[in-house]
């Protein structure tokens, strides 16, 4: 089909140098200026946005809808695709606590959930308690944050988000009346933690900074005089609060990302002084769980890169009296754990797999969770009660829809309580999910998932989408994805490389992927695409590759490197201008992403390492790929002018004519348009661009069909 720009030329954006020298070396950045100076209170309020800046970003959206006007008919009908495979009045299955069941479900067209519950006995008529399309009405962006009732189950505490800046109001909510009261608290993370008489909640406050800094005590009684309960002064930390499962202790975790801190408060004695668990040391993390007076720590201290369980005596948590319980064990990296009144659970990973191990207290006896397909996502549901031999969990796979169990952890029954339902219609042997491993230039090999259709031909001639992450550790599941059907039914292969910076290998695969290692989640992604061309299921030039934030990093710099690999480029608020953003202290996320990056301000070392890989720093005179970038004008994440001066610079230097287009929106943040199908639109602009320059114009539509 190729792009037809209708007249339209691609915005130039004015050339302003601004110089900064560090560590010895010149840097000069033609676009700094796309930064408001304002943007703290831009975040607040968008319409303070500088009328230059907002006039160029307008003009970018346009000339983005311009270029894919062509498309729009086909964005519809994929939209319709899409909608149709959503059961739209869903519910989930309820989680028992006391007398009550609580849940979450949606009604047809409705864009936002409603919270509800129903008696544990009796007719079961579930009570709405939130209803989030009312809630939003009237509103350009909104999103729920936490949601979470009282103990004695009289409130409600919820929050939201009105500018898709992450800066949170918290409102309590009589379950009696249905109504909020008079008291709400502002500038707040999201979520929160009541005290075990349901008179009081804990949260926490965003500085100026947008930084979790500082844990206060909302007393419902004395709503204007919230008390300072913990407040974290290092900017490079950032705190949040949670409950232990037994709903006796409140946790406050103090965090970046390799050191880690916990103190606790008694749930029926909020106003204590907290108790430090074991004080911070640089490199070690542990969060903590309770039951019947005993602390079940998770570290890797003592070298437990992949971590393991200790115990400790809830009165006496020092570390001298920490104990093994569940040691470590290398290549098994323990996920997460949760304690139960006779029962130890955890969530580990084995070669790219997840497991659930279940071990009773009682006599130490374990028991493995586990499933048979190539690849899968599973994961822990969580369960309101501390006195019960039921947990939850979640199973799906690329190929298999999410399916909902209960586990008794003592019959060892598994109990199948739902199937995720495409209304639409899903066949599950028209689909083919594979695992293999592509071989890293060093000798590592890299985990890669793999979804197609039957019907397609494995013999080079497919077009086929990359996606990427690769940083913080984060692992992304082989699950299921109604989505992506769209493109797979035109003829598409859908891959995930699983590169180094995540933790799909354990801890190691994480740790060869960041700081000084970073390079080689760049050149692991690059090797998958590579060998998925020499597999047969994909030829070079036919490959989309995508990514967002972190991953947009990596969308960036693969750009840089081997754009001739590439048929097009989805880069979603993509965190392209590394270096920059690394140098700026001032930034929410810079001080805390100092372990994941380095310090650049103190490292000339860490300096030389990011600039040698920062897409924005990296740009150069050659010929790039058709690239489409998203941004959001609130982001306190990867901020809005990252991409925009991305674009800018792309088109300064590139040597084709291949259109760069970026895509702000205006009233959304980090995670985009609110609302499940409002969310589809962006799904499914991503979609018409991968189908767009992927170079079989007749495959908009095509389906394949039995």
């Amino acid at each position: 089909m190729g792009f037809d720009t209708g007249g339209s030329k691609a915005p130039v954006a004015r050339k302003q140098p601004q110089k900064t020298t560090v560590h010895g070396v010149e840097l000069l950045d033609d676009y700094a200026w796309l930064r408001a100076e304002n943007w703290q209170a831009v975040m607040r309020d968008p319409a303070l946005l500088d009328g230059e800046i907002k006039n160029h970003l307008e003009a970018e959206n346009a000339y983005q809808a311009s270029l894919m006007a062509d498309t729009k008919s086909f964005q519809v009908t994929m939209l319709e695709e899409m909608k149709g495979r959503i059961k739209q009045d869903d519910s989930s299955v309820p989680l028992k606590d006391g007398e009550w069941q609580y849940g979450v479900s949606y009604v047809e067209g409705g864009e936002q959930p409603h919270f509800f519950r129903q008696p544990e006995k009796g007719d079961k008529k579930p009570t709405t308690l939130l209803n989030g399309d009312e809630e939003s009405e009237g509103k350009a962006f909104f999103k729920l944050g936490g949601c979470s009732h009282s103990p004695d189950h009289k409130l409600l505490a919820w929050s939201c988000d009105n500018k898709g800046s992450e800066y949170y109001t918290v409102n309590f909510r009589e379950l009696s009346t249905g109504k909020d009261l008079d008291n709400q608290i502002s500038n707040s993370g999201g979520g929160g933690v009541w005290s075990k008489n349901s008179s009081a909640f804990f949260y926490t406050e965003l500085d100026e900074n947008h930084r979790p800094s500082k844990l206060f005590l909302h007393d419902l009684k004395k709503p204007d005089e919230d008390t300072l309960v913990f407040e974290e002064k290092d900017p490079g930390f950032f705190m949040s609060a949670d409950k232990s499962q037994s709903g006796n202790i409140i946790f406050i975790d103090v965090h970046d990302h390799q050191t880690s801190e916990v103190w606790m408060i008694p749930a029926d004695s909020p106003r204590e002084i907290p108790t430090l668990i074991a004080k911070r040391e640089t490199g070690v993390e542990y969060s903590a769980d309770e039951g019947n007076g005993i602390l079940y720590i998770l570290t890797n201290r003592d070298n437990a890169v992949d971590f393991k369980v200790v115990t400790a005596p809830i009165d006496q948590p020092g570390l001298e009296n920490w104990q093994d319980l569940v040691p470590h064990e290398s290549g098994r990296l323990i996920l997460g754990h949760s304690v139960y009144a006779r029962h130890l659970v955890w969530l580990e990973r084995r070669e790219g797999l997840p497991r659930i191990v279940v071990l009773r207290l009682s006599d130490g006896e374990e028991h493995t969770i586990a499933f048979d397909e190539e690849a899968y996502s599973l994961g822990l549901g969580g369960v309101y009660e501390f006195d019960t031999d039921v947990i939850r969990f979640t199973y799906s796979s690329m190929t298999t829809p999410a399916q909902t169990y209960d586990y008794n952890m003592e019959t060892r029954e598994r109990v199948l309580l739902k199937t995720q339902e495409v209304p639409s219609g899903h066949n599950e042997s028209d689909y083919i999910t594979r695992r293999i491993n592509a071989p890293a230039g060093d000798g590592e090999l890299v985990p890669v998932s793999i979804l197609y259709h039957k019907n397609t031909k494995i013999d080079g001639t497919a077009p086929l989408l990359l996606y990427g992450y690769g940083s913080y550790g984060a692992t992304i599941p082989a699950s299921f994805s109604t989505n992506r059907l769209s493109l797979i039914d035109r003829g598409f292969v859908y891959v995930i490389a699983h590169v180094r910076g995540g933790k799909d290998k354990g801890f190691r695969w994480y740790d060869l992927g960041r700081r000084e290692n970073k390079q080689n989640t760049f050149s692991d992604f690059v090797s998958a695409a590579e060998h998925l061309i020499d597999r047969g299921f994909t030829s070079k030039g036919q490959i989309v590759a995508q990514g967002g934030s972190a991953g947009g990093m990596l969308m960036g710099t693969i750009a840089n490197m081997r754009p001739d690999l590439f048929a097009g480029v989805i880069a979603e608020v993509p965190f392209v201008d590394v270096l920059t953003t690394m140098l700026d202290d001032t930034l929410p996320l810079t001080p805390p992403e100092w372990p994941e990056w380095g310090n650049p301000i103190e490292s000339r070392e860490a300096f030389d390492t990011i600039r040698s890989y920062s897409p924005y720093d990296q740009i150069k005179a050659q010929d790039y790929p058709p690239i489409l970038a998203t941004a959001g004008l609130t982001d306190p994440r990867v901020t809005y002018w990252e991409p925009a001066k991305w674009v800018a610079k792309l088109r300064e230097y590139k040597t084709d004519n291949n259109p760069v287009m970026l895509k702000t929106n205006m009233d959304a943040g980090h995670a985009g348009v609110s609302g499940r199908f409002k969310q589809l639109e962006e799904v499914a602009l991503n979609y018409a661009f991968a189908l767009k320059v992927s170079g079989k114009d007749t495959w908009f539509n095509k389906f394949y069909s039995d």
